[in-house]
């Protein structure tokens, strides 16, 4: 695909995934445009090669950006990402995960853009399977509204494409790290772990940390992000290793890479965690041609290293 010079618009293109997204199509020659309100985001992640506005996706303004940019490809990352915060207000969720995401996809179809990459979610979607590596055929069942939010926008892109013609890609992470990743979002216990023994205290690990997710390291994902653009398929995809890591393993590579000898504190299951993670990810090498590059350790050791250069 020739990518000289073709537009594309990253919403959250200021935060850990969108930022790290936006530097990489830049260097593949796209023109990039971000819109960010940086809530999460942060306005030095912000590529200075790039176009910003600092408008969110239930501003009224978000139409007037898409007018004026005409992206011909749109990266749809930006969302309200705390899915505890979520349940406490789902309303709130809505407003941004669903009725901004529309607004979005309003502005896409009015404008002309070619396709949407929508950055979904393996973890929220799957709250309660018993299938593991989970595959994309498997029921559905979000027990969070955030979740919720992000299976109803999968399904509004279907039927946009079906109305209108708009080619689209639902990518379900896992749970995403690497550097300049926060605290928040489903990869977030790794940016936890790192921040807390950079300030010289103990971290704690939390419900006995048998329970494991599939983490799956930044620049997989983004490339992830240009294999779905590039592909002529519109559907959805598990963006993940198809491997599970447990949170004490996890522990033990940070600790590892940190030289932290002072072992880890205790804490409760948190409410409604979700005891096992992970997903199938042979849809996306048949149909991508996509793999995981990075394992956790090699990624994990990565991402320590970029902690330390912020401290």
């Amino acid at each position: 695909m020739k990518t000289k010079g073709k537009k594309a618009l990253v919403t959250g293109g200021a935060g850990f995934i969108g930022s790290t997204l936006v530097d990489r199509l830049l260097a593949e020659g796209f023109s990039v445009a971000i819109v960010d309100d940086l809530s999460n985001g942060r306005r030095e992640y912000v590529n200075h090669e790039a176009r910003f506005y600092q408008v969110g996706l239930t501003s009224p303004k978000l139409a007037g950006v898409f007018a004026k940019e005409k992206p011909a490809f749109v990266f749809h990352l930006a969302a309200h990402i705390d899915a505890r915060v979520s349940v406490a207000d789902p309303i709130h969720d809505a407003e941004i995960n669903i009725h901004g995401s529309l607004r979005v996809l309003e502005a896409c179809i009015a404008t002309g853009a070619k396709k949407l990459v929508f950055a979904s979610s393996g973890g929220a979607i799957y709250h309660d399977t018993k299938s593991f590596p989970t595959k994309e055929t498997e029921p559905p069942s979000p027990l969070t509204p955030y979740g919720v939010a992000k299976l109803a926008f999968e399904h509004y892109l279907k039927a946009a494409q079906h109305q209108f013609g708009l080619a689209y890609a639902a990518l379900r992470y896992a749970n995403v790290y690497g550097p300049r990743q926060d605290q928040q979002g489903e990869g977030g216990v790794i940016g936890v772990f790192c921040k807390t023994l950079l300030d010289g205290k103990k971290p704690s690990i939390f419900g006995g940390g048998k329970q494991t997710r599939d983490f799956v390291y930044v620049d997989d994902v983004v490339e992830a992000n240009l294999k779905a653009l590039s592909s002529k398929k519109s559907g959805v995809w598990h963006i993940a290793t198809g491997k599970q890591t447990s949170v004490n393993a996890v522990a033990r590579l940070i600790a590892d890479a940190f030289g932290w000898k002072k072992g880890f504190g205790k804490g409760p299951m948190p409410s409604g965690d979700v005891l096992r993670s992970c997903l199938d990810t042979s849809k996306a090498k048949k149909d991508l041609g996509w793999k995981p590059e990075v394992d956790v350790a090699l990624g994990i050791r990565r991402t320590v290293a970029w902690f330390k250069t912020r401290r």
